[in-house]
């Protein structure tokens, strides 16, 4: 049974009564509301193809429509990236303007989000181009620079608390992935490691370098150890980095992606916050944790 899901903006709701009625003349189904005038869905809409009609009708109104089929809705393993997900910003992009080359660090982190860059060789280059970089500075960075992304942790408790396992990996490095982890809310972290002589960056990472694969391994290794299949799982991310594990996971999630990942990604957010993962899931407002 196939459920259509209409999400907006927490901050900035635009879902609408007029909106919602135009689009079950047109699909049917039955209506429920997960949160009145942020969340709705319908369920089974008798058009054939209700996500393309409802995308029409939405034209360019702030709201995200998904369809998600009913069974095994609520996952239980959810996989997460940091930079531009989980966080608003690219860590290493602030760690560049720490010495006042963010711009030509950026440029480089772009173009391997959108795939057009070998990950790891744009990892090392932009790590070297940070050689010398004390210690304390990349903590000031990340202490004052570095803002959660709005409704991460409600996603995390929330899941959390319904019984999922949660995985922060990043291609980002553990001296935020495991900060920024802890504090949202995740079960454990994995990241590339900084190497550091005398309490500075050597302009060097650790092997082996957290990419792509590692992240889809990651995915893959916790649902053997957790007993879950595949299509219990959640992964959501931006970059090209994260294409494959979106790709794998029973509910793959772009959020606010890069075109080749949204292009390509089973579900897409391109206006919502991150609570609205829950109610693709199915959960309604009085079920989510915030705390």
């Amino acid at each position: 049974m196939p459920i259509l899901v209409l999400t907006t903006n927490p901050a900035n709701p635009k879902l609408e009564l007029e909106l919602v009625r135009a689009i079950h003349a047109e699909i049917g189904g039955s209506v429920n509301w997960l949160h009145q005038s942020i969340a709705i869905e319908f369920i089974n809409p008798k058009a054939a193809d209700p996500l393309q009609i409802a995308r029409a009708i939405i034209g360019d109104t702030k709201v995200d429509a998904n369809l998600v089929p009913n069974e095994k809705r609520r996952k239980k393993l959810l996989i997460a990236d940091m930079d531009s997900t989980m966080i608003n910003e690219e860590c290493i992009d602030e760690l560049g303007a720490a010495l006042g080359i963010k711009d030509q660090i950026a440029d480089i982190t772009a173009r391997a989000m959108r795939g057009e860059l070998d990950f790891e060789e744009a990892l090392d280059e932009r790590v070297g181009l940070l050689k010398g970089l004390p210690l304390d500075k990349v903590k000031e960075v990340r202490r004052e620079q570095i803002t959660y992304a709005a409704g991460g942790r409600v996603l995390v408790q929330t899941m959390k608390a319904y019984g999922a396992y949660t995985a922060l990996v990043s291609g980002g490095f553990t001296l935020f992935a495991d900060y920024f982890g802890k504090r949202i809310g995740f079960d454990e972290a994995t990241a590339n490691v900084l190497e550091f002589e005398d309490d500075k960056l050597t302009g060097t990472v650790s092997r082996p370098i957290v990419d792509k694969d590692t992240k889809l391994q990651k995915l893959k290794s916790l649902a053997a150890e957790k007993g879950l299949h595949l299509s219990d799982t959640m992964a959501i991310g931006d970059g090209a980095n994260d294409l494959m594990m979106i790709k794998a996971a029973g509910m793959g999630v772009a959020i606010h992606a890069k075109p080749i990942v949204a292009e390509q990604a089973q579900y897409q957010f391109n206006h919502c916050d991150l609570s609205a993962l829950l109610y693709l899931q199915g959960f309604e407002e009085a079920d989510l944790v915030r705390q």
